[in-house]
């Protein structure tokens, strides 16, 4: 990864990038019980922050009509797939395997699904509910190879952590 990549937009590194949009975030959907609220609001977020290496920033969600596909979720870029399986894509494989994947390169990615025909790497987090059940995948797309790296991980699944609150 080219040592540019390192920081964010405006000079910061990703990790204190990723730290101050945890910050924002958390006071934006502070007390907002709507989850495609907070989701929408963290996918603008990050997008915004992020331009123009994320190039689609969003959310596929488990249906709970159909508790094995993802459907598609608040998200900021070009029309994202409208649902995929549990184990296809990236996205698939992150929902079965409940870990994140960065993807340097989507096309050497087997089964990688090809949404934008302009994305070529991936990160994708799972986003957990309180009681620890898949809630859903943050899925963000970029137009450069290898644009994602351990800060990205670290930055995003915390970010992910503050999504789905307990309810008390």
């Amino acid at each position: 990864m080219a040592e540019a990549m390192s920081t964010a937009p405006d000079g910061e590194t990703r990790a204190q990038a990723y730290q101050r949009i945890k910050v924002e975030l958390a006071a934006v959907i502070e007390g907002e019980t709507s989850l495609t609220a907070r989701l929408a609001s963290t996918a603008c977020l990050l997008a915004h922050n992020f331009a123009p290496r994320f190039f689609w920033t969003g959310f596929y969600m488990v249906d709970p009509e159909k508790p094995r596909e993802l459907v598609v979720g608040p998200y900021q870029g070009t029309l994202g797939c409208l649902r995929i399986a549990f184990g296809r894509g990236v996205c698939g494989t992150v929902a079965a395997s409940g870990e994140t994947l960065i993807v340097p390169d989507v096309e050497a990615f087997p089964g990688h699904i090809a949404c934008d025909s302009r994305s070529r790497s991936e990160i994708v987090v799972p986003v957990f509910a309180p009681d620890g059940t898949l809630a859903g995948v943050l899925d963000v797309d970029s137009t450069e190879a290898d644009a994602f790296d351990e800060d990205d991980r670290a930055g995003l699944e915390a970010i992910c952590a503050l999504l789905i609150p307990a309810r008390g």
